[in-house]
């Protein structure tokens, strides 16, 4: 059996422990089966917005005229932007020769599989199968894919999903017509770059709204705008069966309220119905590492699962599925394990300041609660909302009272206290103009809070009782970088700073 000081199996947000770990000069094995750099390099947030930057300026060349300006009508060069898409995707090759080069790294090219609680095998994608490997630490950050529905007709008719789109099946064009099915984060983004890349699009939702975990403020302005744009919206909708007619796909819907049976016929399918964890070749069965139900690894707030020594961290352990998320918990635990100099400067994850955005057109952001979840609280809740309309640049940018993209930013407060509950914002730059409210939610004093209590190796334990309390004063810089920024926006311009004045990674 083949020894290490750590072993990470996933190199997206993962890299940050094995980044640490290597400037100790310690023995790691880093494996991965795909692509290097994770779901948001390869098939997430930095090719799709990619396409979101171009489908964006469509949208904003055409609302020129109402600040005077005159343009021919847009069109976006696909084949422009696809180089461009998948020069990113293609910067996973040199991630993974940096990692390669190092002689205290040891890179698997395959599927981590556990043979007990500590003992690892990789079946290679050679199709061989490495020597039984183990370490005292293993971190498991193997992310999520595509929730592919039970659809009857849908697997016989084709369909696209992320890894897909991303993979084999990327167009060469744009399509003639699009169902997405979903209208989460994923399926509001695709629809925009498709509908602003002349697509047809028709949205396909379960739920009665756009972007149901937004405020339902900022999912009825999204709603409005698409349906403007021309995009087909059905909500509250059940997907029947999926069949093949006269070379088209035929999506039929029924309303979960009415019964009404729609048909939708299109070139494509798009799946965005969510995600799933990527556990099966894990086999965590041979293992005591505990899971929630759908497979999601079971963490507490230091991101230890019930086997002392494995961590979990990023998509697959079931919290919001973003790669500042993971980058945050994958920085906890390198700090916790290579950096904190006593358990007392150990820090924790907590996700109720988690910055979360969709980068739809308009964008919408938010943290926090909405106002629905602080009013189920039990909070004595106010509100206050403020229109672009209402302020010098938002006139200055053409955009009046009756204006469609009219956004604003509404802020959720106990009124008993004043404190901020949560903030959300939709409009232009959203994924900007909410950052100073996350900043002020992570300042001050931070209980340590357990998070699945019944997860907690004896130091987590000890610290526990302790009642552990994290200042994070707002004029340090340290609390700049220890808090979260959506990925990717222009704000981690401003907070990744930190990571640069400490030369950490």
């Amino acid at each position: 059996m083949k020894q290490y000081d750590l072993i990470v199996v996933g190199t997206g947000g993962a890299n940050i422990v094995v980044d640490a770990a290597q400037k100790k000069s310690l023995k790691i094995a880093q494996i991965e089966k795909g692509k290097f750099g994770g779901t948001c390099l390869t098939r997430g947030c930095i090719p799709t917005k990619v396409m979101v930057t171009a489908a964006n300026a469509i949208q904003e060349i055409e609302e020129f005229k109402h600040i005077g300006v005159h343009t021919s009508e847009p069109t976006l060069d696909w084949d422009f932007m696809s180089k461009r898409v998948w020069h990113m995707i293609n910067e996973s090759n040199d991630i993974y020769e940096y990692y390669n080069a190092f002689p205290n790294i040891d890179v698997y090219r395959g599927a981590a599989t556990f043979v007990s609680d500590k003992v690892m095998k990789v079946h290679m994608n050679d199709g061989t199968e490495s020597e039984e490997i183990t370490a005292p630490i293993i971190v498991l950050g193997t992310g999520g894919h595509s929730n592919i529905p039970n659809v009857p007709g849908l697997k016989d008719a084709g369909y696209l999903s992320s890894e897909s789109l991303f993979g084999d099946k990327y167009p060469k064009k744009p399509y003639k017509s699009l169902a997405i099915l979903g209208a989460g984060p994923i399926g509001s983004e695709f629809a925009h770059v498709f509908d602003s890349a002349g697509t047809n699009v028709t949205i396909i939702q379960r739920n009665v709204r756009l972007v149901p975990k937004e405020d339902a403020d900022a999912s009825e302005h999204l709603l409005k705008n698409y349906k403007a744009r021309g995009i087909n919206v059905l909500l509250n909708q059940t997907t029947e069966e999926v069949r093949l007619e006269n070379g088209e796909k035929v999506v039929v819907t029924k309303d979960r309220t009415t019964g009404e049976i729609t048909e939708t016929r299109v070139e494509e399918i798009l799946i965005a119905t969510g995600i799933k964890p990527s556990v099966e070749e894990l086999h965590l069965e041979n293992t005591n590492i505990e899971q929630h139900p759908g497979g999601w690894i079971k963490t507490n707030e230091f991101l230890e699962t019930s086997v002392d020594g494995i961590y979990a961290m990023g998509d697959v352990n079931g919290e919001p599925a973003f790669r500042h998320r993971a980058n945050y918990e994958a920085d906890i635990i390198a700090h916790n394990l290579f950096y904190a100099e006593t358990p007392e400067d150990y820090r924790w994850a907590r996700y109720d300041v988690l910055p979360m955005v969709t980068f739809s057109y308009p964008e919408i952001g938010h943290v926090g609660l909405t106002e629905e979840e602080a009013i189920k609280a039990g909070y004595n809740v106010g509100t206050g909302k403020n229109y672009y309309s209402s302020t010098a640049k938002g006139f200055a940018m053409g955009i009046t009272p009756d204006s469609i993209n009219n956004g604003f930013i509404k802020i959720v407060v106990d009124k008993d206290t004043n404190n901020i509950l949560g903030v959300h914002v939709t409009g232009p730059q959203a994924s900007i103009l909410f950052q100073p409210y996350v900043n002020l939610m992570n300042s001050g004093e931070t209980a340590l809070k357990a998070i699945n209590e019944d997860i907690g190796s004896a130091r987590t334990k000890e610290l526990r009782a302790k009642g552990l309390i994290r200042q994070m004063d707002p004029h340090s810089v340290i609390t700049i970088g220890e808090t979260m920024s959506p990925h990717p926006s222009l704000s981690e311009l401003a907070m990744w700073t930190q990571v640069f004045y400490e030369n950490r990674w």
